[in-house]
């Protein structure tokens, strides 16, 4: 419906349930890869689908685990324990064009000691192994940081909106 204000068509506006972003957009090639050796931490390999996931995305909370979406993965998941429990994970979504979405996410008690690095690395690595051009979208900086470590070049950006109803 447009409505004509001072002489110029004007659409209406549709309500906005949500928006996303502005996020990062970057990309790794296999030269430009720079891996992370895992150090002492030991990273394994679980299902998306393992239930493990679901306690981590509970215990960073709904903001940090949707950026993640770890529940989306459609790639073996690489984590890292610690005392028994997943506190980092680690995979991607497959996407058209041969694109590996790549979701990250840290307990918010083991962030700040390189394990999404540890984490990202395997997941990028496997991306890269499957032929696969593996996609970082990041709104936080710390996830942006772990990115350009990685060797992820930011070349885009997006912005999602949902609209309500």
């Amino acid at each position: 419906m447009e409505d004509v204000v001072d002489g110029v068509a004007v659409r209406e506006v549709l309500p906005v349930a949500r928006v996303l972003g502005p996020a990062a957009l970057a990309y790794v090639s296999p030269e430009a890869f720079r891996p992370v050796e895992a150090g002492a931490s030991t990273v394994e390999r679980l299902p998306a689908s393992h239930p493990e996931l679901r306690l981590l995305e509970r215990a960073a909370g709904r903001e940090d685990a949707g950026e993640a979406a770890l529940d989306e993965i459609t790639s073996p998941v690489f984590v890292v324990r610690e005392h028994g429990q997943v506190v980092a994970a680690a995979g991607y979504r497959a996407w058209p064009s041969r694109t590996a979405h790549i979701g990250v996410l840290t307990a918010p008690g083991a962030r700040g000691r390189g394990l999404a690095r540890v984490t990202g690395s395997a997941t990028v690595a496997h991306a890269l192994a499957a032929g696969l051009l593996p996609q970082w979208r990041a709104r936080p900086p710390a996830s942006r940081r772990v990115a350009a470590v990685l060797g992820f070049e930011e070349l885009g950006s997006q912005l999602s909106v949902e609209i309500a109803g």
